[in-house]
């Protein structure tokens, strides 16, 4: 089977019967926790599924005709029939939205990489079988060795985003009186000047809102809001919409004093297992612009939007979300102009 994975980190553990794939992977999933690395397994099973026993409600009403989802306070289970079941393809987009690495355990036909697990036989893999990163054979530390490679596939699936800039110029601007983005400051209006910052990431920016902009950037790719999705989160989430596999560094348009150095050290705080980046200046709460977001974020950013609470910063809760402190020097790139007298404050 080939299959397309976009850019979800995915690796199948492979082997015959016996070799020790389960026990493998059951030992590198503790490792990459520790990490901070959130795992999802898929695990093929040719003898067929056990999954409820006969005459429990859940089991009647899918013998009855029904697809069920069981929810539990701390789990949840999915139990499909054939025909709407998803296939391994749609399975695995679906759980690298939530997760940095989707283990397949089996598969080997599949065109997935893959470790390939030796048995006591020592027997090689199958001439078919392709894409084998590793061979594993039994016995001494197959587990570091794994963990090796996954850190390996991680580090270039991570490394392989593309990192697009998107600048949010949405906003009435009411308490500046006029929009803000085409408000001058020293000869250049201040959306300008942010893009002017971003350096060798805003060689073609995106527009985020519809807010007007100078003549210039008018031919610049623009996207709406994300439908009934107000504020600054209408347009990140439809950014992340629009671009799903990639980073973007996102900025308002009211952030004029960015500079190459503070994007510089923004991108230096990438790593994989992060799910966005946004910076805590001192003791005050965190930025939610100038401020990277890789594609899981988005799960957080679509959970936050039905919640109902439209501030993007409220992501920063959750153990995916790092806040580092910029240095001392680069801490006035994160200033927002609101006001006129934000603005005189600049002049002086």
């Amino acid at each position: 089977m080939v299959l397309t994975t976009d850019g979800v980190a995915v690796l199948a553990v492979c082997g015959f019967k016996n070799s020790g794939k389960t026990t493998l992977i059951e030992g590198v999933l503790p490792l990459l926790r520790a990490r901070g690395i959130s795992v999802a397994v898929v695990k093929h099973d040719a003898h067929g599924i056990q999954f409820d026993r006969p005459g429990k409600d859940s089991d009647r009403l899918f013998r009855a005709g029904a697809d069920v989802v069981i929810r539990g306070s701390n789990e949840s289970a999915a139990r499909w029939h054939p025909s709407q079941a998803p296939d391994l393809g749609q399975t695995l987009a679906r759980l690298g939205e939530g997760h940095d690495l989707v283990l397949v355990e089996g598969h080997k036909q599949t065109s997935l990489p893959k470790l390939w697990l030796l048995g006591e036989s020592g027997s090689d893999p199958p001439e078919d079988v392709t894409e084998i990163r590793r061979i594993l054979p039994i016995g001494g530390d197959r587990t570091e060795i794994a963990v090796e490679e996954i850190s390996r596939l991680l580090d270039g699936a991570w490394r392989s985003r593309k990192v697009l800039a998107g600048v949010l110029v949405g906003g009435s601007s009411s308490r500046m009186g006029v929009p803000k983005q085409l408000v001058d400051h020293g000869g250049r209006t201040l959306i300008h000047r942010a893009i002017d910052g971003l350096g060798s990431v805003s060689t073609d920016p995106v527009l985020l809102g519809s807010g007007r902009v100078p003549d210039d950037l008018a031919s610049n790719r623009r996207l709406a809001d994300a439908p009934g999705i107000p504020g600054p989160l209408g347009g990140l989430v439809s950014a992340l919409r629009w671009a799903p596999t990639d980073t973007w560094l996102v900025v308002a348009c009211d952030q004029p004093l960015i500079t190459r150095d503070a994007v510089d050290w923004l991108l230096g705080q990438r790593r994989p297992g992060r799910w966005a980046v946004l910076p805590r200046l001192g003791e005050g709460p965190v930025e939610p612009f100038l401020a990277i977001y890789e594609p899981q974020a988005l799960v957080l950013l679509e959970r936050l939007a039905r919640s109902g609470a439209h501030g993007p910063w409220r992501i920063a809760g959750h153990e995916k979300i790092v806040s580092p402190q910029p240095p001392a020097d680069l801490a006035a790139c994160w200033t927002n102009v609101n006001t006129p007298e934000d603005l005189d404050a600049l002049h002086e």
